[in-house]
């Protein structure tokens, strides 16, 4: 019997808004990364069929050109559409506690810039996706085999 080979995936694209300004920094070789949160809302029924809203608060961390992107365009409150993986990452605490933490290391991000009241073509309601921006980190790719590379822009 051939041996059954499990694809190897990680991807994952969520929207929802930041829940506070993104942290801006430069690692030691200056490269640039910004890390932030976004809080997804979900609606469900409960057992009695009355509506519920749960929240997830999800961290993400972006590198190179896609963190530079953020800097000037990301503040509390703005809806964002991440498209990336997960990663996780250890670290020590200020008391010397290891602590681990799942995050999305975003490989591309879409500002979804909510148009004020006054500017939605009179129909009352905020629009999303104009005044959209999509950016990607093309150094992502690196992490690509060629065959994996091959897949992606056969279209």
């Amino acid at each position: 019997m051939a041996e059954f080979k499990m694809p190897e995936i990680n991807s994952v694209v969520i929207a929802g808004n930041l829940t506070k300004d993104p942290t801006i920094r430069e690692t030691s070789n200056n490269t640039p990364v910004v890390n932030f949160h976004v809080a997804v809302n979900r609606r469900y029924k409960d057992s009695n069929n009355q509506s519920q809203e749960d929240v997830c608060y999800v961290g993400v961390v972006a590198w190179n050109k896609l963190a530079e992107s953020c800097k000037n365009r990301l503040k509390k409150g703005n809806a964002v559409l991440i498209d990336g993986e997960l990663q996780s990452r250890t670290f020590k605490t200020e008391d010397n506690k290891s602590r681990t933490i799942v995050e999305i290391k975003a490989k591309r991000i879409q500002f979804l810039n909510k148009l004020s009241q006054n500017n939605n073509n009179g129909n009352g309601k905020d629009s999303f996706f104009e005044d959209s921006m999509e950016i990607e980190d093309s150094s992502f790719d690196k992490f690509l085999t060629d065959e994996e590379s091959n897949l992606i822009n056969e279209d």
